[in-house]
Order: structure tokens, then C-alpha cells, then sequence
């Protein structure tokens, strides 16, 4: 399932542009109340559902306010009798700026558990988490959630196709970097209906579960919401695909 948190925060990783410190437009893509819902499929089957939710908090960090961004995630159908998967992620990050102070998970996925936390400190350029502390090569790092949706905020007037950019993340026990180029726009049919979308390609690496070939392709909304909508990837062994399922409380209507 940090399979399906790693998708989505790819997902988010579309909107970035080239710079060192990432430029955010003057109001964020998103507001408190907002709540979307995916499905991860294997070929035709549901295999996994997400629900990701910007709630309101009384958490201050240096004495800012903050948001709190939860996802929880979980198996579905015959794939929840077989490997049950019950995974929980909660991220509160400045209001204004966007970025991260602090993240939690709580990895519950068969018999495996875990439960990790991290301290993210900006200008320190560092990260606090169980596994130590860590360095980091700007003021912009981000957990797998916030990445979501900072990158929704980003300004991406200047992006140009076949462009690449790069996110800086904390991930586990390490700081690492994601290069995604943008494709162009297409228009996707999705369950909130027809919508024009920008088109990203994440790199990945060929493994256990991709092959030397394979390549992931990603949606997003090109209107003010940036919601992504799909995210497509072929593996060894057949294909997964990332879906919405529903959008409430969006900040702008769908699609302008």
C-alpha cells in the first residue's frame, strides 16, 4: 500500500516546474472540507480504495497554523481476504507555504506493522524521524502527502512539453528525488465525466514489479483544482491503474 501513497504523491509530482525553490501560486488549489476518493485496480479487478481529506486543526508549528491532510487506505474485495490492508497517513503542513512540519503513518498490511514519524524543519534543512536525522538539499522536502498537495498549489505557467522537473522526498529513511516530464494535454473520461487534463511520465525503475519497458502515465485536472484523476503503470505481470472515484468540497468547479 506505500505502493498506492507513492502513486498519488507521483501523481501530485506533475505540477512541478524547473527552480530550485518551487514558486506556489498565491492561493492554495484546494480548501478544508475537501474529500477524494480512488480505486486502485489490477487489470479489471479493485484491489485497493484511498480517501484523502484536508481538515481544519488546531495544531501550531512555530506558532503557524496549519492544515491536517489524512489518507486512509485499505484492500478491497478478494484481495482483502488474502492480504488485508488497513493503512493510515496523517501530514500537517503550513497554511501558506504549504510545506510540511509534521508526518505520520501507521502501517498495518497483513501481519506487518509500523509506525513511523517524521519532524520536518524548513530552514534547517533537515528531517527528524524514528530512523534519525537527515539532511536535505533545499527548504521544499516533503512526506508522501504533502507532496500531493503542494504540487496542486504549484505555478506551472511557464511548463512546456517534454519539460522535466524534479521533488525532493522523505520516504522511510531516506531523502530521495523524482523526475517527472510533461506529455501534453488529453482529454480523460473519468467518473466525474469528461475532462481536459495535463499529462505527466514519472521515471521509475525496472525491478521486482516494473518491467525494463514500462512506463507510467499520469492525469491531472487543467483547471484550478489540479485534482488528478488517473494514473496508469504496466508491471511484469498485467497493468494497475489509479482512478477517481469521487470529489466533494473542491475549492473551484470541476473542470474550468
Amino acid at each position: 500500500m506505500r505502493k498506492l501513497a507513492l502513486i498519488l504523491a507521483i501523481v501530485a509530482c506533475g505540477n512541478l516546474v524547473h527552480a530550485q525553490e518551487l514558486p506556489i501560486k498565491k492561493e492554495a488549489a484546494f480548501k478544508e472540507g475537501e474529500v477524494l476518493t480512488y480505486r486502485l485496480k489490477y487489470g479489471f479487478i479493485t484491489a485497493a480504495e484511498a480517501t484523502i481529506k484536508v481538515e481544519a486543526s488546531d495544531m501550531k508549528f512555530d506558532g503557524n497554523p496549519t492544515y491536517r491532510l489524512v489518507v486512509d487506505a485499505r484492500t478491497s474485495g478478494t484481495f482483502d481476504i488474502f492480504y488485508k490492508i488497513r493503512d493510515h497517513y496523517d501530514s500537517y503542513i503550513h497554511k501558506t507555504e504549504l510545506t510540511p512540519y509534521f508526518y505520520q503513518e501507521d502501517i498495518r498490511e497483513a501481519s506487518y506493522r509500523r509506525q513511523d514519524k517524521a519532524r520536518f524543519y524548513q530552514d534547517n534543512k533537515k528531517v527528524v524521524a524514528n530512523r534519525g536525522t537527515f539532511s536535505t538539499p533545499t527548504t521544499q522536502t516533503f512526506d508522501l502527502v504533502s507532496a500531493y498537495y503542494f504540487a496542486r498549489s504549484l505555478d506551472i505557467s511557464k511548463l512546456k512539453i517534454n519539460d522535466t522537473f524534479k521533488l525532493n522526498y522523505f520516504l522511510g529513511d531516506e531523502i530521495s528525488s523524482l523526475e517527472i516530464q510533461y506529455v501534453g494535454k488529453e482529454t480523460i473520461k473519468s467518473k466525474l465525466g469528461k475532462i481536459n487534463c495535463l499529462k505527466f511520465s514519472p521515471s521509475i525503475k525496472p525491478g521486482r514489479i516494473f518491467r525494463k519497458d514500462s512506463k507510467l502515465y499520469l492525469w491531472i485536472t487543467d483547471d484550478g483544482n489540479r485534482v488528478p484523476v488517473k494514473a496508469q503503470v504496466e508491471i511484469l505481470v498485467g497493468s494497475v491503474t489509479l482512478e477517481i472515484k469521487s470529489a466533494e468540497g473542491l475549492k473551484y468547479p470541476i473542470g474550468k
